[in-house]
Protein backbone atom coordinates (compact mmCIF):
# COMPACT_ATOMS: atom_id res chain seq x y z
CA UNK A 1 0.00 0.00 0.00
CA UNK A 2 1.30 3.53 -0.92
CA UNK A 3 0.01 6.15 0.53
CA UNK A 4 0.54 10.05 0.62
CA UNK A 5 -0.33 10.49 4.28
CA UNK A 6 2.50 9.51 5.97
CA UNK A 7 1.86 10.24 10.09
CA UNK A 8 4.42 10.74 12.99
CA UNK A 9 3.02 9.00 16.37
CA UNK A 10 2.33 12.92 17.51
CA UNK A 11 0.21 14.15 14.25
CA UNK A 12 -2.02 11.15 14.32
CA UNK A 13 -4.10 11.98 17.46
CA UNK A 14 -5.61 15.07 15.77
CA UNK A 15 -6.17 13.12 12.25
CA UNK A 16 -8.27 10.57 14.17
CA UNK A 17 -10.32 13.41 16.08
CA UNK A 18 -11.03 15.27 12.50
CA UNK A 19 -11.33 11.32 10.69
CA UNK A 20 -12.08 8.83 12.42
CA UNK A 21 -15.32 10.46 13.88
CA UNK A 22 -16.79 10.70 10.70
CA UNK A 23 -15.32 7.65 8.65
CA UNK A 24 -13.66 4.56 9.71
CA UNK A 25 -9.67 4.58 9.71
CA UNK A 26 -7.08 1.99 8.66
CA UNK A 27 -3.33 2.40 9.91
CA UNK A 28 -1.15 1.56 8.27
CA UNK A 29 2.44 0.54 10.23
CA UNK A 30 5.80 -1.47 10.83
CA UNK A 31 5.13 -3.97 13.92
CA UNK A 32 5.72 -2.24 17.30
CA UNK A 33 5.76 1.33 16.76
CA UNK A 34 2.84 1.98 18.73
CA UNK A 35 -0.26 1.50 16.93
CA UNK A 36 -2.61 -0.30 19.37
CA UNK A 37 -1.46 1.86 22.20
CA UNK A 38 -2.05 5.25 19.99
CA UNK A 39 -5.50 3.96 19.58
CA UNK A 40 -5.83 3.26 23.32
CA UNK A 41 -4.87 6.76 24.08
CA UNK A 42 -7.09 8.62 21.76
CA UNK A 43 -10.10 6.84 22.73
CA UNK A 44 -9.41 7.41 26.70
CA UNK A 45 -8.57 11.44 25.51
CA UNK A 46 -12.37 11.37 24.25
CA UNK A 47 -13.40 9.93 27.17
CA UNK A 48 -14.41 5.49 25.54
CA UNK A 49 -13.91 2.47 26.26
CA UNK A 50 -11.40 1.00 23.58
CA UNK A 51 -12.10 -2.77 22.54
CA UNK A 52 -10.00 -3.96 20.52
CA UNK A 53 -10.58 -7.26 18.49
CA UNK A 54 -7.63 -9.30 17.00
CA UNK A 55 -8.21 -10.05 13.28
CA UNK A 56 -5.69 -12.77 13.34
CA UNK A 57 -7.34 -14.87 15.82
CA UNK A 58 -11.57 -14.44 14.72
CA UNK A 59 -13.60 -16.68 12.80
CA UNK A 60 -16.59 -15.12 11.04
CA UNK A 61 -18.84 -16.39 13.51
CA UNK A 62 -17.14 -15.20 16.41
CA UNK A 63 -18.30 -11.79 14.80
CA UNK A 64 -21.55 -11.94 13.30
CA UNK A 65 -22.73 -14.31 15.92
CA UNK A 66 -24.02 -17.14 16.65
CA UNK A 67 -27.82 -18.19 15.50
CA UNK A 68 -30.98 -18.46 18.41
CA UNK A 69 -34.66 -19.07 17.51
CA UNK A 70 -36.81 -16.39 19.34
CA UNK A 71 -40.54 -16.36 18.25
CA UNK A 72 -39.99 -18.97 15.92
CA UNK A 73 -37.70 -16.97 13.78
CA UNK A 74 -33.92 -17.61 13.93
CA UNK A 75 -31.99 -14.35 15.03
CA UNK A 76 -27.98 -13.93 15.17
CA UNK A 77 -27.00 -12.45 18.66
CA UNK A 78 -23.50 -10.22 18.25
CA UNK A 79 -20.29 -10.78 20.45
CA UNK A 80 -20.52 -9.35 23.49
CA UNK A 81 -17.35 -7.18 23.15
CA UNK A 82 -19.37 -4.99 21.02
CA UNK A 83 -22.80 -4.73 22.77
CA UNK A 84 -22.22 -1.38 24.22
CA UNK A 85 -25.53 0.99 25.55
CA UNK A 86 -23.20 4.15 24.85
CA UNK A 87 -20.42 4.99 22.37
CA UNK A 88 -17.05 3.29 22.04
CA UNK A 89 -14.20 2.77 19.88
CA UNK A 90 -13.67 -0.48 18.41
CA UNK A 91 -10.89 -1.50 17.34
CA UNK A 92 -9.78 -3.92 14.49
CA UNK A 93 -6.59 -5.32 15.16
CA UNK A 94 -4.08 -6.58 12.63
CA UNK A 95 -7.37 -6.62 10.56
CA UNK A 96 -5.35 -7.32 7.10
CA UNK A 97 -4.60 -10.82 9.35
CA UNK A 98 -7.66 -12.27 8.91
CA UNK A 99 -9.18 -14.55 6.32
CA UNK A 100 -11.43 -13.32 3.29
CA UNK A 101 -14.10 -14.60 4.93
CA UNK A 102 -13.39 -12.69 8.16
CA UNK A 103 -13.09 -9.69 6.27
CA UNK A 104 -16.75 -10.00 4.51
CA UNK A 105 -17.94 -10.45 7.93
CA UNK A 106 -16.47 -6.65 8.81
CA UNK A 107 -18.10 -5.42 5.70
CA UNK A 108 -21.01 -4.06 7.35
CA UNK A 109 -19.51 -3.15 10.73
CA UNK A 110 -16.92 -0.97 9.00
CA UNK A 111 -19.31 0.57 6.94
CA UNK A 112 -23.07 0.55 8.53
CA UNK A 113 -21.74 0.20 12.13
CA UNK A 114 -23.79 -2.85 12.05
CA UNK A 115 -23.78 -6.68 12.92
CA UNK A 116 -26.85 -8.05 11.81
CA UNK A 117 -29.93 -6.21 13.52
CA UNK A 118 -27.36 -4.50 16.17
CA UNK A 119 -26.51 -1.40 15.29
CA UNK A 120 -23.05 0.32 17.49
CA UNK A 121 -24.52 2.71 19.72
CA UNK A 122 -24.80 6.51 18.00
CA UNK A 123 -21.09 7.99 18.29
CA UNK A 124 -18.84 5.07 18.00
CA UNK A 125 -15.90 5.28 16.50
CA UNK A 126 -14.19 2.49 14.30
CA UNK A 127 -10.32 2.26 13.74
CA UNK A 128 -8.60 -0.96 11.86
CA UNK A 129 -4.77 -1.08 12.12
CA UNK A 130 -2.30 -3.92 10.16
CA UNK A 131 1.18 -4.21 9.32
CA UNK A 132 2.44 -3.98 5.78
CA UNK A 133 3.39 -6.92 3.50
CA UNK A 134 7.21 -5.84 3.49
CA UNK A 135 7.37 -6.09 7.89
CA UNK A 136 7.49 -10.14 7.42
CA UNK A 137 4.26 -10.27 9.36
CA UNK A 138 0.92 -12.05 8.82
CA UNK A 139 -1.03 -10.56 6.51
CA UNK A 140 -3.45 -11.07 3.51
CA UNK A 141 -4.53 -9.41 0.44
CA UNK A 142 -7.22 -6.84 1.79
CA UNK A 143 -10.50 -7.07 -0.60
CA UNK A 144 -10.97 -4.00 -2.28
CA UNK A 145 -14.65 -3.38 -1.11
CA UNK A 146 -12.96 -3.59 2.64
CA UNK A 147 -10.21 -1.24 1.42
CA UNK A 148 -12.86 1.41 -0.17
CA UNK A 149 -14.33 1.46 3.00
CA UNK A 150 -11.78 2.56 5.02
CA UNK A 151 -9.49 5.87 5.02
CA UNK A 152 -6.25 4.83 5.11
CA UNK A 153 -3.02 6.15 6.65
CA UNK A 154 0.67 5.44 7.43
CA UNK A 155 2.27 5.67 10.96
CA UNK A 156 6.20 6.13 10.98
CA UNK A 157 7.83 5.50 13.98
CA UNK A 158 10.00 9.03 15.24
CA UNK A 159 12.32 9.34 17.94
CA UNK A 160 11.54 12.60 18.78
CA UNK A 161 7.58 11.45 19.68
CA UNK A 162 8.97 9.06 21.26
CA UNK A 163 11.29 10.04 23.30
CA UNK A 164 9.22 12.57 24.79
CA UNK A 165 6.70 9.57 25.56
CA UNK A 166 9.67 7.74 27.20
CA UNK A 167 10.46 10.46 29.70
CA UNK A 168 6.69 10.42 30.43
CA UNK A 169 6.62 6.82 31.24
CA UNK A 170 9.30 6.06 33.32
CA UNK A 171 11.93 4.06 31.02
CA UNK A 172 14.54 2.54 32.24
CA UNK A 173 17.18 5.91 32.53
CA UNK A 174 19.68 3.68 30.57
CA UNK A 175 17.43 2.82 27.67
CA UNK A 176 16.73 6.57 27.73
CA UNK A 177 19.98 8.09 27.61
CA UNK A 178 21.31 5.33 25.43
CA UNK A 179 18.56 6.44 22.92
CA UNK A 180 19.42 10.09 23.62
CA UNK A 181 22.45 9.33 21.53
CA UNK A 182 21.83 6.79 19.21
CA UNK A 183 17.75 7.72 18.17
CA UNK A 184 18.64 5.71 14.93
CA UNK A 185 18.45 2.45 16.85
CA UNK A 186 14.97 3.39 17.68
CA UNK A 187 13.52 1.33 14.90
CA UNK A 188 15.21 -0.97 12.31
CA UNK A 189 13.36 -2.91 9.83
CA UNK A 190 12.04 -6.56 10.00
CA UNK A 191 15.19 -8.91 9.53
CA UNK A 192 14.49 -11.76 6.97
CA UNK A 193 15.66 -14.78 9.34
CA UNK A 194 14.21 -15.29 12.53
CA UNK A 195 15.95 -12.78 15.42
CA UNK A 196 15.01 -10.22 17.75
CA UNK A 197 14.66 -6.48 15.85
CA UNK A 198 14.44 -2.95 17.50
CA UNK A 199 11.25 -1.27 17.61
CA UNK A 200 9.54 1.55 20.18
CA UNK A 201 7.89 -1.64 21.93
CA UNK A 202 11.13 -3.90 22.20
CA UNK A 203 12.65 -1.09 23.96
CA UNK A 204 10.36 -0.42 26.16
CA UNK A 205 9.95 -4.39 26.78
CA UNK A 206 14.06 -4.28 27.50
CA UNK A 207 13.26 -1.43 30.32
CA UNK A 208 10.16 -2.95 31.65
CA UNK A 209 12.86 -5.80 32.64
CA UNK A 210 16.16 -4.12 33.25
CA UNK A 211 13.68 -2.20 36.07
CA UNK A 212 12.81 -5.91 37.32
CA UNK A 213 16.54 -6.34 37.88
CA UNK A 214 16.50 -3.17 39.80
CA UNK A 215 19.78 -2.56 41.88
CA UNK A 216 20.40 -6.57 41.18
CA UNK A 217 21.24 -5.76 37.08
CA UNK A 218 24.52 -7.16 36.31
CA UNK A 219 26.51 -6.42 33.02
CA UNK A 220 25.81 -9.97 31.86
CA UNK A 221 22.12 -9.54 32.40
CA UNK A 222 22.18 -6.34 30.50
CA UNK A 223 24.03 -8.24 27.63
CA UNK A 224 21.48 -11.44 27.69
CA UNK A 225 18.37 -9.07 28.00
CA UNK A 226 19.33 -6.75 25.13
CA UNK A 227 20.18 -9.43 22.68
CA UNK A 228 16.56 -11.00 23.75
CA UNK A 229 15.04 -7.87 22.58
CA UNK A 230 16.97 -5.92 20.49
CA UNK A 231 18.20 -5.96 16.76
CA UNK A 232 22.06 -8.15 17.25
CA UNK A 233 24.06 -5.15 16.13
CA UNK A 234 22.09 -2.51 18.40
CA UNK A 235 21.83 -4.91 21.56
CA UNK A 236 26.20 -5.08 21.00
CA UNK A 237 26.24 -1.44 21.16
CA UNK A 238 23.58 -0.95 24.12
CA UNK A 239 25.58 -3.52 26.22
CA UNK A 240 28.87 -1.71 25.75
CA UNK A 241 26.83 1.49 26.23
CA UNK A 242 26.43 0.07 29.78
CA UNK A 243 29.77 -1.29 30.33
CA UNK A 244 30.57 2.86 29.98
CA UNK A 245 28.13 3.81 32.81
CA UNK A 246 30.95 4.55 35.21
CA UNK A 247 33.03 6.43 32.87
CA UNK A 248 29.96 8.39 31.19
CA UNK A 249 31.75 10.95 29.98
CA UNK A 250 34.59 9.44 28.54
CA UNK A 251 33.45 10.56 24.16
CA UNK A 252 33.27 14.08 25.89
CA UNK A 253 36.78 13.63 27.25
CA UNK A 254 38.19 12.06 24.23
CA UNK A 255 36.60 14.99 22.25
CA UNK A 256 39.00 17.15 24.85
CA UNK A 257 42.03 15.96 24.24
CA UNK A 258 41.83 14.81 28.31
CA UNK A 259 41.12 10.81 27.53
CA UNK A 260 42.30 8.46 24.92
CA UNK A 261 40.25 6.10 22.59
CA UNK A 262 40.18 2.46 24.03
CA UNK A 263 43.25 0.20 22.57
CA UNK A 264 42.35 -3.22 24.87
CA UNK A 265 41.52 -6.34 22.92
CA UNK A 266 39.12 -7.09 25.40
CA UNK A 267 37.45 -3.31 25.17
CA UNK A 268 37.23 -3.54 21.54
CA UNK A 269 33.01 -3.45 21.97
CA UNK A 270 33.47 -0.10 23.71
CA UNK A 271 35.38 1.31 20.85
CA UNK A 272 33.00 0.17 18.53
CA UNK A 273 30.41 2.11 20.41
CA UNK A 274 32.00 5.46 20.89
CA UNK A 275 33.24 5.42 17.22
CA UNK A 276 29.67 5.26 16.23
CA UNK A 277 28.69 8.09 18.77
CA UNK A 278 30.91 10.37 17.09
CA UNK A 279 29.67 9.42 14.22
CA UNK A 280 26.80 10.46 15.35
CA UNK A 281 27.60 13.35 17.25
CA UNK A 282 29.34 14.71 14.39
CA UNK A 283 26.00 14.20 12.03
CA UNK A 284 24.19 16.62 14.21
CA UNK A 285 26.73 19.32 14.81
CA UNK A 286 28.40 20.04 11.81
CA UNK A 287 26.63 21.85 9.29
CA UNK A 288 25.23 20.52 5.79
CA UNK A 289 27.20 23.54 4.18
CA UNK A 290 30.71 24.48 4.91
CA UNK A 291 30.57 27.94 6.55
CA UNK A 292 33.35 30.10 8.57
CA UNK A 293 31.85 29.62 12.37
CA UNK A 294 32.09 27.78 15.24
CA UNK A 295 31.72 24.61 13.07
CA UNK A 296 35.39 25.08 12.09
CA UNK A 297 37.01 24.63 15.15
CA UNK A 298 34.76 21.23 15.32
CA UNK A 299 35.52 20.29 12.13
CA UNK A 300 39.18 20.93 13.29
CA UNK A 301 38.98 18.77 16.52
CA UNK A 302 36.97 16.17 14.95
CA UNK A 303 39.96 15.53 12.26
CA UNK A 304 42.63 14.68 15.27
CA UNK A 305 40.37 12.95 17.27
CA UNK A 306 39.70 10.65 13.90
CA UNK A 307 43.55 10.89 13.17
CA UNK A 308 43.97 9.48 16.55
CA UNK A 309 41.30 6.66 15.88
CA UNK A 310 42.67 5.70 12.52
CA UNK A 311 45.99 5.37 14.39
CA UNK A 312 44.78 2.45 16.82
CA UNK A 313 41.71 1.23 13.72
CA UNK A 314 41.64 1.93 10.45
CA UNK A 315 38.39 0.12 10.38
CA UNK A 316 36.60 1.97 13.24
CA UNK A 317 37.88 5.22 11.42
CA UNK A 318 36.32 3.76 8.38
CA UNK A 319 32.99 3.42 10.13
CA UNK A 320 32.37 6.93 10.97
CA UNK A 321 33.00 8.34 7.43
CA UNK A 322 31.16 5.84 5.98
CA UNK A 323 27.20 5.95 5.36
CA UNK A 324 24.75 3.74 6.61
CA UNK A 325 21.87 1.73 5.33
CA UNK A 326 19.38 4.89 6.46
CA UNK A 327 21.15 6.82 3.87
CA UNK A 328 22.71 9.06 7.56
CA UNK A 329 25.84 10.57 6.11
CA UNK A 330 28.58 13.48 7.29
CA UNK A 331 28.76 16.56 5.11
CA UNK A 332 30.47 16.26 2.24
CA UNK A 333 32.52 19.02 2.43
CA UNK A 334 34.16 17.63 5.67
CA UNK A 335 34.61 14.26 3.89
CA UNK A 336 36.79 15.86 1.60
CA UNK A 337 39.09 17.26 3.96
CA UNK A 338 39.30 14.10 6.03
CA UNK A 339 40.12 12.08 2.83
CA UNK A 340 42.63 14.73 2.11
CA UNK A 341 44.69 14.28 5.13
CA UNK A 342 44.32 10.48 5.42
CA UNK A 343 43.85 9.55 2.15
CA UNK A 344 43.75 5.90 3.08
CA UNK A 345 39.99 6.36 4.28
CA UNK A 346 38.99 7.12 1.26
CA UNK A 347 38.34 3.21 0.51
CA UNK A 348 35.01 3.64 2.85
CA UNK A 349 33.28 5.97 0.81
CA UNK A 350 33.74 2.92 -2.24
Amino acid sequence: MQLNIVLRPAELPDFLLNVAVVRPVFIWGAPGIGKSSLVAEFAASLGMECVSLLGSQLAPEDLIGVPQVQDGVSRFCPPAQVVHTRPFCLFLDELNACTQEVQKAFYSLIHEQRIGEYHLPKGSIVIGAGNRAQDSAIVRPMSSALINRLVHVELKADHRDWLAWARQNLVHPLVLEYLEQRPDHIWSAAPKTEEPFSTPRTWHMLSDVLHSYGERLTHENVRALSSGCLTPAHAAQFSAYHKLQGDRFRLASILKGTANWPSKPEDRDLLYFLAQAFRAQLIKELPREKAEDGSRATAHRAKAVLTDLAGLSYEMAQLVIAGDEQGSALPDWFLLEVVRELPRLAQARG
